[in-house]
C-alpha cells in the first residue's frame, strides 16, 4: 500500500471575507484592499479534490464537518503559482509546518491569509 503524502494548495478568498469576518480581519492588520485575500492549507487529497470538499461544506463518515467554512463561504478558486513549487511532503507534521511557513510568508509579501 502506498504511503500517503500530503500536498500544500492556496486558495483565493473573496475579499468580502475582510469586511464581513472579523478573525481574519483581525489576522491580517496588514491589509491594504490591494493584495488578494488568502487561504493556506494542507491535505492528503489533491488540491483539487480539497477545494471540492470545502465547498460543498464535506462532513466525514460521523459526520463532522471537515471543510473550513471560510472557503465555503468564500473561496473563489485555486492559486496555483503559490503553491505548485512545493513538492509533496511524507508526514503530517511536516505538512502542517510548512502550510504555516507558506502563509506566514505570504504574509510578509502583503498577502493577507488564512490558516489553522
Amino acid at each position: 500500500m502506498p504511503k500517503t503524502t500530503y500536498h500544500i494548495y492556496v486558495i483565493e478568498l473573496s475579499k468580502k471575507v475582510f469586511t464581513e469576518n472579523r478573525k481574519f480581519r483581525e489576522a491580517n492588520p496588514q491589509f491594504n484592499g490591494v493584495l488578494e485575500c488568502l487561504y493556506v492549507g494542507m491535505t492528503s487529497k489533491t488540491p483539487k479534490e480539497r477545494f471540492e470538499q470545502h465547498k460543498t461544506g464535506y462532513r466525514n463518515k460521523k459526520g463532522y464537518k471537515i471543510s473550513a467554512t471560510i472557503v465555503e463561504k468564500y473561496g473563489m478558486y485555486l492559486r496555483g503559482s503559490l503553491y505548485q513549487h512545493i513538492t509533496p511532503l511524507k508526514t503530517r507534521e511536516a505538512a502542517l509546518k510548512m502550510e504555516e511557513t507558506l502563509a506566514l510568508e505570504l504574509r510578509r509579501k502583503r498577502y493577507v491569509v488564512w490558516y489553522n
